[in-house]
């Protein structure tokens, strides 16, 4: 790539993004790998994500909204796409005739896209959520059998195509998620017993996929995966992956002072010694958390230095010590630890949360730029 780099900018490597969906799918060994791109492909750009995805060896594609699907039509992506999150009073009728597929969570919405299907004159195609224990989306299982029921009659009467059956692990131990792979696959065999036997059957995202073999079943939702980042906290996949984010910015100031200066708001960072502080355009609506002032690094001039007083809404400031930078030069804020810049999970660290948040953050004034 050119190394002109603009004010703000978020570099996108899609050749990692293919080949972290290569190396999970060969990992997984399923027939069947949903890439998930919602949320703007956790901040990294969801059309060109998607595209790469596919070119890595997905089949489907999925996201929260169908906006966020419609997107995908629009921009001439016609592979397979589940949208499983809907506003109580939305409308289907748009994801039916456009062939989206449509995640169920309750008797309301089977009822809404059976509606919604007879209107357009064209089958909904559906995937079942069934609630194991996550307490979030999904059909209660003291609802399951009822919903089942009416999904095989609604699938005989060709109102509806019932294509997967899905839910979702906490990941909270191995004990608990056995207990949820248990509950889905009762929910199956219900299923099956109300003549509703889909080949889709999906309970496993990034976390499941790699290490719980069991949970795989006919297909795989990977999300944080196919970014290159870790879905734990504490360590590393055996799957090698490739961050595809790489967040920069230009130097736009620096000055020299003195032993005592305050800096940034409140001065909760005063110079210990005389020394260069340098300021970096990006700030917290850019997606920079305000948790990690004073305690995250950038890379800068090939070193890690310290960011040090309050992180500000543009901007933040940065202590090079001694060395020698001028306006205009480089500065990584995270990227691939591999080139001894700090990573997002550096950043996660650093302000007390997850990777998930530091890349899917990134704010609309940062441009991206992507790596073919």
């Amino acid at each position: 790539m050119s190394e002109q780099l603009v004010f703000r900018e978020a570099s996108v490597d899609l050749r990692a993004v293919r080949a972290n969906v290569a190396a999970l799918a060969a990992h997984v060994g399923t027939p069947h790998v949903m890439a998930v791109v919602k949320a703007n492909a956790y901040g990294h750009g969801a059309v060109p994500v998607a595209r790469a995805a596919l070119a890595g060896g997905a089949d489907w594609l999925g996201v929260a909204d169908i906006a966020e699907a419609i997107a995908l039509r629009d921009a001439g992506i016609d592979a397979p796409v589940l949208a499983w999150l809907h506003d109580p009073d939305v409308i289907f009728d748009e994801a039916i005739a456009r062939g989206i597929s449509i995640g169920i969570s309750t008797l309301g919405q089977l009822d809404a896209v059976t509606d919604a299907s007879r209107r357009v004159g064209a089958p909904a195609r559906l995937h079942l959520k069934v609630d194991t224990g996550l307490s979030r989306n999904g059909i209660p299982e003291e609802d399951w059998a009822t919903a089942v029921e009416s999904a095989g009659s609604l699938q005989e009467s060709g109102d509806i195509v019932v294509e997967g059956l899905f839910s979702h692990l906490s990941n909270a131990s191995p004990e608990e998620d056995a207990a949820q792979r248990e509950r889905f696959e009762a929910a199956i065999a219900t299923a099956e017993a109300h003549g509703v036997a889909p080949e889709l059957l999906h309970l496993a995202s990034t976390a499941a996929a790699i290490t719980r073999p069991e949970c795989r079943f006919t297909m795989v939702r990977l999300g944080i995966g196919i970014y290159g980042l870790s879905p734990w906290s504490d360590s590393t996949p055996d799957v090698p992956l490739v961050p595809a984010m790489t967040l920069r910015g230009r130097v736009a100031n620096v000055r020299r002072v003195a032993a005592g200066t305050g800096a940034s708001y409140d001065y909760q960072w005063r110079a210990p010694r005389d020394t260069t502080l340098v300021l970096v355009p990006l700030g917290y609506a850019e997606g920079i958390p305000r948790q990690a002032s004073g305690r995250a690094e950038v890379w800068i001039a090939g070193k890690r230095h310290p960011v040090v007083g309050r992180i500000a809404m543009d901007q933040f400031i940065v202590d090079v010590g001694d060395l020698s930078v001028a306006v205009g030069d480089p500065v990584v804020v995270f990227g691939d630890p591999a080139t001894g810049a700090p990573s997002a999970d550096d950043w996660a660290v650093a302000a007390g949360t997850i990777n998930y948040e530091i890349v899917t953050r990134i704010g609309h004034r940062v441009q991206r730029h992507y790596v073919e």
